[in-house]
């Protein structure tokens, strides 16, 4: 396992513990777990290019950390009343789409690599971002309400833009395939 893949699973498995701070109102110390981890993917994406250390375990090892990562802190601060229950269930309705569709298409046998575009990227950062300011607020007491605020808004408008984009590039591509919809 190479350094990038590494990075990855370090932080899948920080996952359970940052749940854990969550739920038992530890805050502070899931802002900080969360903040490594965040800079972690930045990190593991910035070695496998520079070092030539991409591979296909990393493929899909970093976005299912990714996933895992901000799924479940969406939940978390969603049960804890931390962040609106509609962010949380477009959130993961997002990466469900995105994840269901890509297994359909290991079913039916079809081949599609996804690559993100910027309204997905900016939809990432911006999730984080939102998670990572939820934490710091409450674990730091910093007072920054209207950004969470203005944060969730952007988090809305760009989870439906990247899921809207996602489904009309998987209903394009079933379509070019012969696939009966």
């Amino acid at each position: 396992m190479n350094i990038p893949n590494s990075i990855s699973l370090a932080r899948l498995l920080s996952v359970p513990l940052i749940i854990y701070l969550i739920m038992n109102a530890s805050y502070g110390w899931a802002f900080a777990v969360f903040l490594l981890a965040g800079v972690s993917d930045a990190i593991d994406g910035y070695i496998a290019k520079a070092l030539d250390q991409t591979s296909t375990l990393g493929v899909y090892l970093d976005p299912l950390a990714d996933k895992a990562l901000i799924v479940s802190v969406y939940v978390a601060l969603g049960l804890k009343g931390m962040i609106d229950d509609f962010v949380v269930i477009l959130v993961v309705f997002r990466d469900l789409l995105i994840v269901g569709g890509l297994l359909l298409l290991l079913v039916l046998r079809k081949h599609w690599e996804v690559r993100p575009v910027l309204v997905s990227k900016v939809n990432t950062g911006l999730q984080i971002f939102l998670a990572g300011a939820v934490l710091a607020q409450s674990g730091l007491s910093i007072a920054i309400a209207e950004i969470v605020d203005v944060a969730a808004y952007a988090v809305v408008l760009t989870t439906v833009g990247s899921g809207g984009w996602y489904l009309v590039v998987w209903a394009r591509h079933m379509a070019s395939n012969g696939v009966r919809q």
